[in-house]
């Protein structure tokens, strides 16, 4: 037996990613460009059986036997076919991040995977290699195998991968309004959004337009225009798949309150920009300097709502998916 564990960290898209060219391959429509966070790891374990007769996936302590263990086990037929083996595996996940909730629950745990099944399994990838396997277990997760700010590229199975780009530093304020399952999961809404909305069109040919501003805003050290182009992108990805049909709505009543509340925060002169991912749950980017102004800020906005229990929490650029000892040091 051999065994490897790895961990991840997810990451949150400031130009997004919406939309498949193609869904076996995870091939997104457009590039889109990440801030890999220091907060909610995800830790998992491989350990390859000979003796197993099928995978087994744990996760935070409970056997799983449902669509996400049978993602796991597909994605571990892409490792074993890599490595010329039919050994099944033991897959054991710790995840700190609320999953299916819209804070890039899959991006975390498909890049510990990946590391960790690509050494269990004695592969010898290369950064641009593991973001690719990753890629293939969730499209957003070829990110997190890169720290800091990183650029995914459309094209085809061997050009799209992540990259670590220049930026200047970012701290990023995470709002949680729900940690629930969101209704309508990103795969069915991505593709809904494609088939029935008649703004896909016009979304992808913006966000093409949008990631090449921003990665040029990124290498200038542009802090402005990087926070206007994330609060825009934001809005238009909501908007394209508001127009599908019947209507995908994640932000809520509360994502729009501290959305309205940024904009209060920039009328005082403070660089504030707001973004959410596919689920009610609001990111805001700001200088390091004012993050915690502005924790402070969206914390009494949510306070203010009635019946409502959010988590505040700042965070800053992260570290890529890397492997670990079992006690949770540097491998």
């Amino acid at each position: 037996m051999t065994t490897a564990t790895a961990q991840a960290h997810p990451n949150i898209a400031l130009i997004k990613y919406w939309g498949k060219s193609d869904e076996a391959m995870s091939l997104p429509a457009t590039g889109s460009l990440s801030l890999t966070l220091d907060i909610f790891p995800t830790t998992t374990t491989v350990e390859v059986d000979e003796t197993l007769t099928a995978d087994v996936f744990e996760l935070n302590g409970t056997v799983r036997d449902d669509d996400a263990a049978r993602r796991v086990s597909m994605f571990l037929d892409l490792v074993r076919a890599l490595a010329g083996t039919d050994a099944h595996a033991r897959v054991r996940s710790t995840n700190t991040v609320p999953t299916g909730a819209g804070l890039a629950s899959s991006a975390s745990g498909f890049a510990a995977l990946a590391v960790a099944a690509s050494a269990a399994y004695g592969l010898d990838l290369d950064e641009p290699g593991l973001s690719r396997l990753a890629r293939r277990g969730s499209g957003s997760a070829s990110r997190s195998i890169i720290p800091n700010v990183a650029l995914w590229t459309e094209g085809d199975d061997a050009s799209s991968y992540a990259r670590e780009v220049p930026a200047p530093m970012i701290a990023m304020v995470v709002v949680t309004l729900d940690a629930g399952v969101k209704h309508v999961s990103s795969r069915v809404a991505m593709r809904r959004t494609i088939e029935t909305s008649p703004f896909f069109p016009a979304w992808v040919t913006s966000t093409r337009m949008s990631l090449d501003e921003m990665v040029a805003a990124c290498a200038a050290g542009d802090f402005t225009r990087i926070g206007e182009l994330t609060e825009s992108n934001a809005l238009r990805m909501h908007a394209t798949m508001q127009g599908a049909e019947p209507a995908i709505r994640y932000l809520s009543p509360a994502s729009i309150a501290l959305f309205d509340r940024v904009v209060a925060l920039r009328a005082q002169g403070i660089e504030a920009y707001a973004t959410a991912d596919a689920g009610p749950n609001v990111a805001v980017i700001c200088p390091p300097a004012d993050a915690g102004r502005v924790a402070a800020a969206l914390s009494e906005t949510t306070a203010a709502i009635p019946g409502l229990s959010a988590e505040v929490l700042v965070a800053g650029p992260g570290p890529g998916a890397h492997l670990v000892d079992p006690a949770g040091g540097a491998a």
